[in-house]
């Protein structure tokens, strides 16, 4: 049953990275990967570089390239569901996604694109060998260590994302009152979000409070035995659904609440659910039948070692001291595979909403608004649900308006964004949600600072209002295209 929830989030990936490929990393994109890993392959071999970042475009990164390798993993995805050669399959769709990862940054740097990658690679030492094992007449039961190794990924999430809040020192977070910012300053808001916003400050306390004890009480409820793994996979499972109800997160929460099936055990999955959803793909009770004793021992081989790893970088990344030199040389080798990562999410409570406002103009007196599909722009127009699918464009536009504004140093990319504005690339408007200029090119555009937050009930009810927004200052000047050159422009 894990695996084929792996497998549909493997799907939901590579379908949701696919529509929007070509405008973020396509050869007209905002950040094509293809010049750069040109300008590399010409200098060194195409083997030696694969060590370095692995990817099959060295290869190739056309658009047809790009397209590709999204169907192809999403097919790999598919067949993990469908429990055809489900071992294969995830090694398949684990290089493949790494693939995108490697060239994808920084609209593919998110937490679960690595959480992603582990639970993929993790899930090739745990699934089925063969082409369908179905067919054998019964499953093999997965190995007992491979089931520990996504017990410590768990709880290496869920343990860190706590400690990360309380190690921060954010004053949010340790007198309980982040959630009391959180609905309305987290990147993609949904309609519930005002809602829940207006919870009490009490209720608000109390969330946090119980968000704790799941982040950092449950995970050890994994040496409590069967009923203490299903209590606390269940809380687990709760923490993320309420985060999947008030927010937009890709597929992240659907990813962790997927963690949490094997820490229950497959006597309640087999009462339950139907035998064909939970046979076919491996659980821990069912008739096991013998493995060649090469393959068991290799996959014990190389599930201790990511064990180790794992277990030894969530040690480090608490230790006061930080990583030894060994420690640090070790993760260089592994860090290009993604596979073994560290994690911690919100560790700092954004406590204001600024938003990046776009406009063009073709004559210069006359400015017109460029709309983004799914972040806040028009303050009438209420959030959505937008998730399993990540908008990559809008999320990192949120990052881009705390980093400041255009010229700091991880917002470089936004400057290649209102190049392919003035431009009036269509691969990158196809991600907007207008365009005012409807394909025809601008002659400058500039980017304003706005601070947002939610409407109060009455401001809702007498404007008709979701956000409330005042201008701040300039995100970026006034910029033109002169000469094939990006310029500031005075009007």
């Amino acid at each position: 049953m894990f695996l084929r929830a792996l497998g549909a989030i493997f799907v939901i990936a590579f379908v949701s990275f696919a529509v929007q490929v070509k405008g973020l990393i396509g050869q007209q994109g905002i950040l094509p990967a293809a010049p750069w890993l040109a300008a590399a392959r010409a200098e060194r071999s195409v083997w030696g570089l694969m060590l370095e970042l692995p990817t099959v475009f060295w290869f190739g990164a056309s658009d047809a390239a790009l397209i590709a390798v999204c169907a192809l993993g999403a097919v790999f995805g598919a067949l993990v569901m469908a429990g055809i050669a489900p071992r294969v399959s995830l090694v398949g769709a684990w290089a493949l996604y790494l693939s995108l990862v490697n060239v994808g940054m920084p609209f593919m740097a998110y937490q679960w694109d690595m959480l992603l990658l582990e639970s993929g690679l993790l899930g090739a030492l745990l699934a089925p060998s063969g082409l369908w094992p179905e067919w054998r007449g019964s499953v093999p039961a997965p190995p007992r260590w491979a089931v520990v190794l996504f017990w410590l990924l768990l709880f290496k999430l869920m343990v860190l994302s706590g400690l990360v809040k309380l190690l921060s020192g954010d004053p949010t977070w340790r007198n309980f009152t982040a959630l009391e910012y959180h609905y309305w300053t987290q990147p993609l808001p949904s309609w519930t979000s005002w809602w829940a916003n207006r919870l009490p400050a009490w209720v608000q306390r109390a969330c946090v409070a119980a968000m704790f004890a799941l982040e950092l009480g449950a995970p050890f409820l994994v040496f409590a035995g069967v009923r203490g793994r299903r209590f606390a996979a269940a809380g687990m499972a709760l923490l993320q659904l309420t985060i999947l109800v008030t927010g937009n997160y890709g597929y992240f929460n659907y990813l962790t609440a997927s963690l949490a099936i094997l820490w229950v055990d497959d006597a309640v999955w087999t009462r339950v659910l139907p035998r064909s959803i939970v046979a076919p793909l491996g659980g821990g009770d069912l008739q096991a039948v013998r493995r060649a004793r090469w393959r068991r021992e290799l996959g014990l081989a190389v599930g201790m070692v990511l064990g180790l790893l794992s277990g030894a970088q969530m040690v480090w990344r608490l230790w006061p001291g930080g990583a030894p030199a060994v420690a640090e040389a070790v993760d260089r080798v592994f860090a290009p595979f993604r596979s073994i990562n560290d994690y911690g999410l919100f560790a700092v409570m954004t406590t204001t909403r600024p938003e990046i406002h776009i406009e063009g103009t073709r004559d210069g007196r006359h400015w017109e608004p460029y709309a983004f599909r799914w972040k806040p722009g028009d303050p009438a127009r209420a959030p959505t649900f937008v998730a399993p699918h990540q908008p990559r464009l809008d999320w990192q536009m949120w990052f881009a308006a705390l980093g400041g504004d255009c010229r700091a140093p991880g917002n470089r990319w936004y400057l290649a964004f209102i190049r392919r504005l003035l431009e009036a690339d269509p691969e990158v408007l196809g991600l907007m949600e207008r365009d005012p200029f409807q394909g025809e090119r601008p002659q400058r555009i500039r980017s304003t600072l706005y601070q947002y937050r939610f409407a109060t009930a009455e401001e809702r009810a007498a404007d008709g209002v979701v956000w409330v927004r005042r201008k701040e200052r300039t995100f970026c000047p006034d910029l033109a295209l002169r000469g094939g050159s990006l310029v500031p422009s005075k009007p």
